[in-house]
């Protein structure tokens, strides 16, 4: 399955974000509201690692996703840009690599050095805390809050999606 800017609209109208959605699809030009290259690239290897392995994680998915939170939040590139730092430095200390150059298992074992698995999210908290917002719950939240990413767990009809009358009067899916 692969994710698609399309994904990214619907996932962002699907949390309340429609003013972020409307954003992203109409990029501006202004550089404090673009990702770097180097950004783009880590988060995409992180997504890889977080996501199952169904799933095919594309730059617009990702790049749409970011760029319509950080329409409604102007801090929020600030925020990630931060934890994306932090995360590669981990990666040099760990491995002499950066974090995109690794494998997926050596991925995840720097993701876990963060300590971003064992931490609760809070964008004013640890360094682990602050991965923990800006990156992880927020990949996670794009994945599952599409219709595509929805359906790995289950669910037909995510939160704030407009399923119809069909999604809600028939049985679940397995019985």
């Amino acid at each position: 399955m692969e994710l698609t800017r399309r994904d990214a609209l619907l996932a962002l109208a699907g949390g309340g974000l429609v003013a972020s959605a409307a954003f992203a699809e109409g990029r501006t030009d202004d550089p404090a509201t673009e990702l770097t290259d180097e950004d783009r690239e880590t988060l995409l290897a992180i997504a890889e690692v977080l996501y199952p392995s169904s799933v095919t994680v594309t730059e617009t998915f990702v790049e749409t996703y970011v760029l319509g939170r950080q329409a409604v939040d102007g801090s929020y590139l600030g925020g990630l840009g931060e934890a994306l730092t932090a995360i590669r430095a981990t990666s040099r200390r760990e491995t002499g690599r950066g974090f995109a150059s690794n494998g997926r298992g050596l991925r995840n074992d720097v993701l876990r050095e963060t300590g971003a698995d064992r931490a609760y999210a809070d964008p004013d908290g640890t360094v682990a805390q602050r991965i923990r917002y800006y990156v992880v719950d927020e990949l996670l939240y794009a994945l599952y809050t599409t219709p595509k990413g929805a359906e790995l767990v289950g669910s037909e009809n995510p939160k704030g999606y407009p399923g119809g009358v069909d999604a809600y009067q028939r049985t679940p899916m397995g019985e």
